[in-house]
């Protein structure tokens, strides 16, 4: 058999397979792969690319959330609050942070002008809602974050007109010395139908996990919903909708326990023949007499 003849990967080329890497680190593991990636490289000039490229598309589809300078609070890196490829807006406070994509960090912040904001009959809409979501996060996710968002018609004045409102909740659990990242994310859009006087939502939520223990495993689990619900005054619709968003999420929530409880009983089984090659039956009643690792070793030679 001829010998394969081993081909140059171009610059281009190379580009793209960091930027894959890059693009799918698992949750607050970015940097330890990025390092990896770098020394592979082994060019300043094509790591600094492809991470200019892959680090901004990153941080938002994570929904990374950085500290503002001076403890002012915190912002949420979402393309909802993108005003340009450094700067985000923070809605709650009216300041725009300035962002470094590659560094994580929020190099400073600047008040937002008039026109960056949305208008005070938005804004009350935008401020009932957030009062409304915070309580609900603060009790559902630990060290979670939320902010609120006009996406349409922040400009209307008042009633008569549609406009659009994102709820965005992100939650992370970072614990690389216990072998274990994980993150909620969750956006939903919330459309104000004047004329129908009409409220309809939908929901994506995102759930991802990574446990690299003696191996590496990934959970990346994806929901969408909807629901519709009366036009009302701010404070009612805000009530209305934190109601709404917590009925779903936790009902999505007991769905992945319940899922992953029965692992073992269900999909465990249906992964493996129903009759192995030894003809004989696996004893699932009694799978604690099992060590896959030990076998493994066993039947491998490893250590010896």
């Amino acid at each position: 058999m001829a010998d394969i003849e081993e081909t140059e990967l171009s610059d281009k080329q190379k580009n793209e397979i960091a930027k894959w890497f890059l693009l799918n680190s698992p949750v607050g593991e970015i940097q330890y792969v990025a390092k990896d990636v770098k020394a592979i490289l082994n060019d300043d000039a094509l790591y600094n690319e492809a991470a200019s490229e892959a680090f901004p598309l990153y941080n938002k589809s994570h929904m990374i959330c950085l500290g503002m300078p001076g403890r002012a609070g915190d912002v949420l890196v979402t393309s909802f609050g993108e005003l340009n490829e450094k700067e985000y807006l923070e809605p709650r406070t009216a300041q725009v942070a300035k962002i470094d994509h590659i560094k994580q960090v929020c190099t400073g912040a600047r008040p937002a002008l008039d026109e960056e904001l949305p208008s005070a009959y938005i804004e009350e809409f935008r401020c009932a809602v957030d009062m409304e979501i915070l309580k609900y996060v603060g009790e559902a996710y630990p060290k979670g974050i939320c902010s609120v968002y006009c996406v349409n018609g922040k400009d209307v004045e008042g009633p008569g007109s549609d406009f659009e409102l994102a709820v965005v909740i992100s939650a992370t659990r970072l614990s690389p010395q216990n072998f274990c990242n994980g993150s909620w994310r969750s956006v939903w859009n919330i459309e104000f139908r004047d004329e129908e006087q009409l409220l309809e939502l939908k929901g994506k939520l995102q759930v991802g996990a990574h446990y690299f223990e003696e191996g590496n495993v990934q959970l990346d689990a994806k929901h969408e919903c909807k629901d519709s619900s009366i036009f009302q005054s701010p404070d009612d619709c805000a009530i209305t909708i934190a109601s709404i968003i917590r009925h779903h999420e936790t009902e999505y929530l007991a769905s992945l326990q319940d899922s992953y409880s029965n692992l073992p009983d269900t999909t465990f089984k249906d992964l493996r023949r129903k009759l192995p090659v030894t003809r004989t039956l696996f004893p699932w009643h009694n799978t604690l007499q099992f060590s896959l690792t030990k076998d493994i070793t066993k039947e491998l030679g490893i250590g010896k």
